[in-house]
């Protein structure tokens, strides 16, 4: 049995060895060892602050980003909305200026017209004038070929003159 029962001596000393060394743990181990899980401890409480406060940052960010970004859709909105009424604006005095420029060049076209014609009317009086001058003159030339023809013509003449 000696085998399975230690001696008290040896039941002593491995008491007292335990004891030294609890004190020289506790003394030179234990505090820097708490010390150590303390600090790790506050480290991880403080990570964990960290990434709530990132995590609510972000979800500001995400709040700020999706207002901007709908903002940022109303204000092309209204610029397309914007453009599109310029550009039917333009559209709307393009064609009025066109149908002004064409009535002024239907204007001018008739005056032109107008013109020409007149033109032409002037010289085809002109043309009949000369060709009733020249018969005319060929049919007195052929009417007055004698004196005496001559002398009746004039005598008629200053008597209508007279009557009038």
């Amino acid at each position: 049995m000696d085998l399975l029962l230690p001696d008290s001596g040896l039941i002593i000393y491995q008491v007292v060895g335990f004891v030294i060394l609890l004190f020289v743990l506790g003394k030179f181990a234990w505090k820097p060892i708490l010390a150590g899980l303390k600090e790790r401890e506050e480290t991880i409480e403080s990570a964990l602050l960290s990434a709530e406060q990132a995590k609510n940052e972000m979800q500001a960010l995400q709040a700020d980003n999706e207002k901007l970004l709908k903002e940022a859709r109303a204000e092309r909105d209204s610029i397309l909305k914007e453009a599109l009424t310029v550009a039917s604006t333009i559209k709307e005095e393009a064609k009025s200026e066109t149908s002004k420029i064409t009535a002024r060049m239907i204007e001018d076209a008739k005056a032109v017209i107008e013109n020409e014609k007149k033109a032409a009317l002037t010289d085809v009086k002109v043309l009949v004038a000369r060709l009733s001058l020249d018969i005319t003159e060929k049919l007195l030339r052929k009417e007055l070929a004698d004196q005496s023809a001559q002398k009746e013509l004039i005598d008629g003449l200053v008597k209508d003159l007279n009557l009038n």
